[in-house]
């Protein structure tokens, strides 16, 4: 298949939208010919948002409770999450990043498992093979080579996979995304890169990162078609996603698709979002809450009553209840464990941290002992 060039790379004026902040149909115009998924498909991706939402909301109690080494929420971009694992098939692959729990949650990993490295746990909790999902990701982009060398793979073998990959603004400046970009672009590998640009890489605004006119138009430069999405808008998100993913199965190549959304609390549990953005601007966001959004659809539809949002909601509760009781308590590693198999043999500088390590520690439970 030829790649598309010119004017066909570039995306449309304004990101893809479906259902508007209000939840009544969005103008035919911000279709850019996508079609609204139909209605079974609208009350599923409802439902794995309002579990992704109970899920984020109790992690981040179990953060502050200490059961939790750190937690980067999802809130506020839980529709990017569950709309683009939704257009997936389960033998597609899906990379994540350190952001995505609610995607893995939504992929069907268990709770539990997706929770074991945000513990301090060596491992990543989950078995990647099983699930066809990378460990997250927490340098950014390095996963990005990782999702393409897999697409590849795939397309050798003659399958007709479709690799996920997951991003944030912050990790298309990183050379890690241009050369996954560049190789994707130049041996057509079925790769989707999904990039969540709410805005801000920690403290970093957008206008630090690119002077480009969005994140989608970067795809020009590689060949590959760039998108740009209201990550807010479940239902534009499952069908921006779903054209790049059957394109991408069908020998079109990568598409670069930008999700335009918000982080509502901050980067993590140790941010001070306050520094960097202001009540006002975030407030803004809170008017565009994706669940709000598709629930208003859905009731406007007639298709959400309140004895099924009740029956939801009581799931959700039920799923945060079970996550409270079966996540065990969170490893308590020796001081040791910090330098072990960082290198087969421990380098002057790594000996000399472990040494001022052990003294720190043995003159605390000195001054404990008094």
């Amino acid at each position: 298949m030829v790649a598309p060039s010119g004017s066909a790379l570039l995306p449309p004026p304004e990101p893809v939208q479906l259902i508007d902040p209000q939840g009544a149909r969005a103008p035919e115009a911000r279709a850019a010919g996508h079609a609204v998924p139909d209605a079974a498909t609208l009350l599923a991706a409802h439902r794995a948002l309002v579990r992704g939402r109970r899920f984020d909301r109790q992690a981040t109690a179990l953060v502050k409770q200490g059961r939790l080494a750190v937690y980067p929420s999802a809130h506020g971009q839980e529709a990017a999450e569950v709309g683009a694992v939704l257009a997936l098939r389960a033998t597609d692959w899906l990379f994540p990043t350190y952001r995505d729990s609610v995607a893995l949650v939504t992929r069907g990993i268990d709770p539990v498992e997706v929770l074991t490295l945000l513990r301090g746990d060596w491992h990543c909790g989950y078995d990647p093979i099983a699930h066809r999902t990378g460990p997250q990701c927490t340098p950014l982009a390095t996963q990005a080579p990782h999702a393409v060398g897999v697409a590849y793979a795939a397309r050798a073998r003659g399958e007709d996979t479709v690799v996920l990959a997951f991003l944030g603004d912050g990790a298309t400046s990183e050379g890690d995304f241009h050369e996954a970009m560049n190789f994707a672009a130049v041996f057509q590998a079925p790769v989707v890169f999904f990039v969540q640009n709410n805005r801000y890489a920690i403290s970093v605004p957008l206008a630090r990162q690119t002077a480009a006119p969005s994140l989608a138009h970067k795809a020009v430069g590689y060949g590959v078609p760039g998108i740009g999405v209201d990550g807010n808008d479940v239902a534009a998100v499952l069908a921006v996603v779903g054209a790049a993913a059957e394109r991408a199965r069908t020998g079109g190549g990568p598409t670069l698709v930008e999700a335009h959304t918000y982080r509502m609390d901050a980067h993590t549990n140790a941010d001070d979002a306050s520094r960097y953005r202001s009540d006002e601007e975030v407030a803004a966001w809170r008017d565009r809450d994706p669940l709000d959004r598709i629930t208003a659809h859905l009731r406007g539809a007639g298709l959400l009553d309140a004895a099924l949002e009740a029956e939801i909601a009581a799931q959700a509760e039920a799923d945060a209840a079970d996550l409270r009781e079966r996540l065990p308590a969170g490893p308590v590693p020796g001081g040791d464990e910090l330098f072990a198999h960082v290198y087969a043999s421990p380098t002057p500088q790594l000996r000399d941290q472990a040494e001022r390590l052990r003294a720190e520690q043995a003159a605390d439970e000195l001054e404990d002992a008094r």
